[in-house]
């Protein structure tokens, strides 16, 4: 938990990969490789897993969707190391991964009998479920750190360009950006738009929600393909976005 002082820290089940993703960053400090080359790779490692996905090699898809989730990390954590924070890195990171993650659902759909219009409701409740729990995290770091370079509570303007990067592409990724997390931006922030006022919330509830980041979700549904359970991915997905009701219910009534 790197991002958030020592006090606030938890546990982090969708953060696995994290003491990995930091040695590997550490390797390419002083190299010509930049977050972004880190982010390609993990769309890499994530395509690598869709292709095993539908070949039925689910073992190595368990494998590949973990690196990937170490990689997620690793580019950030380059950024950190090398101090060159970018939007263009925080919203290639983003774009990437709901690309990916509807690659994946619909590769899980294509190899079970589950209705079409169950593995969108399953798509759009895993973004939803993960935009919550980014939500909070953002603020929470926020509300630790003063200010997060990159993260943003509200993604409402196109930001204006960190050094290092051009604008240009700033504008155009945070376009991307609006147009495929917007909704999703805009369901949270209805169902709990004033939760930047409350106090920062206790760790046992971030861990709680952490099962929402997308590191806990590839991991999930990696398993349940190991395990013999490819049919319960999507009602499984379907079912935990229910809860994104009990964890805004306990953060506006109980920890507020």
């Amino acid at each position: 938990m790197s991002k958030l002082p020592k006090e606030f820290q938890f546990t982090d089940l969708s953060d696995y990969g994290r003491p990995l993703a930091i040695k590997i960053a550490a390797l390419f400090v002083n190299t010509f490789v930049t977050p972004i080359h880190i982010t390609l790779l993990f769309v890499i490692a994530g395509l690598i897993s869709v292709y095993c996905i539908n070949s039925g090699f689910y073992l190595a898809a368990l494998f590949f969707l973990i690196l990937k989730s170490i990689l997620d990390a690793a580019d950030g954590e380059l950024a950190r190391l090398k101090e060159t924070p970018s939007y263009t890195g925080r919203y290639l990171d983003s774009v990437s991964d709901i690309i990916l993650n509807a690659i994946i659902i619909s590769t899980i759909y294509n190899i079970t009998n589950a209705s079409i219009w169950l593995a969108i409701i399953a798509f759009l409740g895993l973004q939803l479920q993960g935009t919550l729990y980014n939500y909070y995290y953002v603020i929470l770091r926020n509300k630790c750190l003063g200010s997060d370079t990159t993260s943003r509570v509200f993604e409402v303007k196109t930001p204006i360009a960190l050094k290092g990067e051009k604008q240009s592409h700033v504008t155009i990724l945070f376009s991307i950006y609006k147009l495929l997390y917007g909704g999703f931006d805009k369901i949270i922030y209805a169902l709990d738009g004033k939760a930047h006022k409350s106090k920062p919330f206790p760790t046992w509830f971030m861990t709680a929600l952490s099962i929402y980041g997308l590191g806990f979700q590839l991991l999930l549904i990696g398993l349940l393909l190991v395990f013999g359970y490819k049919h319960l991915v999507i009602p499984v997905f379907i079912g935990l976005t229910g809860f994104i009701f009990v964890f805004i219910a306990i953060r506006k009534y109980i920890l507020k």
